[in-house]
């Protein structure tokens, strides 16, 4: 399995960002402007907190059978492997709807004399916010769950014994 890499995140994120920064200026000019839920930031958030209890709740199960202890119960691999693929989709979906809603905000910036829209920049920012905490959260428990890299598969065939 490949690991997430920032540049592609940050990548989607900024092209998501100027798609909706232009989006935005071009569907103003035509009608009203779609608003940023309330739920957007809540859901984001959540999302974080999943990752994280699942990343935290793995770390302590791996550092519990590596010390050998009695009671520690075991990470079937296949589960730890899903939980990265979850983890590397939610990053992946994050970055797109943060992006997205970070160009809305950008572009309100623009009226945030107007009560209406500043609520809609400030639901954009937490929901930027949030993406970055998912992102986060995903980049740790794709770390937590990362093997020890292995000496004998890196030097191949070719070497003496």
């Amino acid at each position: 399995m490949r690991e997430l890499r920032i540049r592609v995140l940050a990548g989607v994120f900024v092209v998501a960002g100027v798609l909706s920064w232009a989006g935005a200026r071009l569907w103003n000019s035509i009608g009203t402007l779609p608003s940023v839920p309330l739920a957007a930031p809540i859901v984001l958030a959540l999302i974080a907190v999943v990752l994280l209890s699942t990343a935290l709740s793995l770390r302590a199960r791996l550092k519990a059978q590596r010390e050998r202890r009695p009671e520690a119960k075991g990470v079937d691999p296949l589960m730890a492997a899903r939980a990265v693929v979850f983890g590397q989709a939610s990053a992946l979906v994050a970055a797109l709807v943060a992006g997205m809603y970070g160009g809305t905000g950008v572009y309100l910036l623009e009226s945030l004399d107007i009560p209406a829209r500043r609520d809609q920049a400030i639901y954009a920012g937490f929901s930027v916010l949030a993406g970055l905490a998912v992102i986060a959260s995903a980049l740790f428990l794709e770390r937590v769950c990362k093997l020890p890299e292995d000496d004998d598969h890196d030097k191949g065939a070719a070497s003496p014994a």
